[in-house]
């Protein structure tokens, strides 16, 4: 597999890593769920080079993750949104900070915490099914070949 075809294997891992798949675009998108949203907030944040951001931000905004919203006209500045295709990789996003929760923070404990809105409690991401509502771990998952499969002779 070549890093830059991942984006046409029969793997959603490998299509989503295609995209989001590096240290500074997971830094950016955590960013953007923090509400960062002009590059030079970006850059200060991240402390990453105004060429690697622009390179970072193109490629989301090419896979549809994030658009740009023109904020200034003179000279023109534009905002990097999350769009639908993006708040999908909440998530995602929640499921790495999970799991630096767990095994990444030491003895001074999470940096951060979550609180859901609807009941005003702090939580932890879990993953239940979509059809009985119950928890799901890797122990009560088994995989069938879907519709997009490649079939192997």
């Amino acid at each position: 597999m070549r890093w830059n075809e991942l984006k046409r294997e029969p793997c959603s891992v490998a299509r989503t890593v295609s995209v989001i798949g590096d240290r500074w675009t997971l830094l950016i998108l955590r960013d953007c769920f923090l509400r960062v949203r002009r590059f030079e907030e970006f850059q200060a944040r991240l402390g990453v080079t105004r060429h690697v951001l622009a390179d970072r931000l193109r490629k989301l905004v090419r896979a549809g993750v994030l658009h740009k919203v023109v904020y200034q006209t003179r000279p023109r500045r534009f905002e990097y949104r999350l769009t639908d295709k993006g708040l999908d990789l909440h998530p995602v996003l929640l499921a790495v900070v999970h799991w630096g929760d767990v095994h990444m923070s030491g003895r001074r404990g999470r940096p951060m915490l979550h609180e859901h809105l609807a009941c005003g409690h702090m939580f932890d991401p879990v993953m239940t099914c979509s059809a009985c509502s119950q928890p799901v771990d890797v122990r009560a998952v088994r995989l069938h070949p879907g519709p997009g499969a490649v079939r192997r002779r």
